[in-house]
């Protein structure tokens, strides 16, 4: 049977498009929700409500928020550099954004008979491609910075540098140690390498993969993230009770949401490179047939339980939005008895899942810890997190030259 090539590149490029899509529209939808969600969360901890208004438990909060940013007035003080100035959210969305273009959400699949990967790029050398890009963002926080003309902009640009630097080292470094045991630089092939289990039910995630399990690594990994991510409590380029706001003071509208944007996309990546080096990417946490099931019942208690508060309500409303969330919930738990939806929904059930958990402890952290000193956090880095980092990866290697 002959084979058209044309008709083959042809059903790639659209299915291509479709992935790039459905991709992009995910994530930007989810980093608008993960605001709410912070909200939310930072709320609760501290014994608030957070956002109730706009919608059903503030749930169109996002969508007020992107309104908001659109029609306010875009001033650009006369004193900044123009051009720089313009450009500088410019390159601190387009770095955070492109980092989703060669991350895995699971295994390949079959669609309509072309088989494709869940992943946007299945590049050999994904790792190396994404610590590229994450190097190269700092130039728009910096760039920033500089091209405000504020001296409170330039120290937040100076600290945001420093700090990158700083932190980036013991980040390859933490990375360099799982890619020990997966002999690879591919993404997708070193969340293969922990599929399965030892002993029939330990994952064989990095964090426990013998003859040198990384859980020391995923520590280092995770603090060196939030520098990177210029979270809390490293976050010294914006520090408000030092520098007003730091390299953003000058910026207002979509180019001051900008960066926002990139900081919560720049999460996102953290959250799901961790999860692909450390926690087994898409695969389970228990062996199948179990885990075929939990997502199922994960969603019929979810759905149960709003449908039990919709028929006790603490407010107005929630005896009419809390069932219907609720019967969302039951439904989408049923999909996942679906078998032709299974090899799609189960894995990326369970890769959100722990990107998911990850994107909590951020904010839980961030809900909890003060700010560092910026003199500590250097500190950290260099007498800390460096030296740490090194020993670790030397005695990775050993333990790998000798055991494996």
């Amino acid at each position: 049977m002959n084979v058209d090539p044309i008709s083959i590149l042809g059903n790639f490029y659209v299915l291509t498009l479709i992935k790039l899509g459905l991709v992009a529209g995910v994530l930007l939808t989810a980093l608008a929700y993960l605001q709410w969600i912070e909200r939310k969360v930072i709320a609760h901890i501290q014994l608030r409500v957070g956002p109730t208004r706009v919608g059903p438990h503030g749930l169109l909060q996002p969508l007020a928020d992107t309104i908001k940013l659109l029609t306010k007035e875009d001033l650009m003080p006369a004193h900044v550099n123009k051009f720089f100035y313009v450009l500088s959210p410019m390159i601190a969305v387009f770095f955070a954004l492109s980092a989703i273009a060669v991350i895995p959400f699971g295994p390949k699949i079959n669609v309509f008979g072309i088989e494709t990967y869940m992943q946007l790029s299945d590049l050999n050398i994904g790792i190396l491609f994404l610590l590229a890009l994450s190097g190269m963002g700092v130039y728009g926080i910096a760039l920033a910075g500089w091209s405000s003309n504020n001296k409170y902009s330039l120290i937040g640009g100076l600290r945001s540098s420093a700090q990158m630097i700083s932190y980036e080292l013991p980040m390859a470094l933490a990375i360099a140690s799982p890619l020990l045991l997966a002999g690879s630089l591919s993404l997708r092939e070193i969340a293969e390498s922990q599929a399965g289990f030892m002993l029939g039910f330990i994952p064989r995630w990095s964090i426990f993969q013998m003859p040198a399990p990384q859980l020391f690594a995923f520590m280092l990994f995770m603090i060196a993230g939030f520098a990177e991510t210029n979270r809390i409590p490293f976050d010294l380029p914006e520090a408000e009770n030092e520098l007003v706001a730091g390299f953003h003071t000058e910026y207002s509208s979509m180019k001051f949401a900008s960066f926002f944007m990139a900081e919560y996309a720049n999460m996102v990546t953290i959250c799901c490179l961790a999860t692909l080096l450390f926690l087994g990417g898409w695969y389970p946490i228990v062996p199948s047939p179990v885990a075929d099931y939990i997502p199922t019942l994960v969603h019929l208690a979810a759905g149960g339980m709003l449908i039990f508060h919709g028929l006790q309500p603490a407010r107005k409303w929630d005896k009419y939005t809390m069932p219907v969330f609720g019967v969302a919930f039951l439904a989408i738990g049923l999909l996942f008895l679906v078998p032709f939806l299974q090899p799609i929904l189960l894995p990326l059930f369970w890769f959100i899942s722990k990107v998911g958990i990850l994107l909590f402890f951020f904010i839980w952290v961030r809900a909890t810890l003060p700010r560092f000193r910026y003199d500590q956090l250097m500190r950290f880095a260099w007498a800390f997190m460096f030296p740490v980092s090194v020993v670790h990866l030397f005695v990775t290697a050993f333990l790998v030259a000798l055991l494996k």
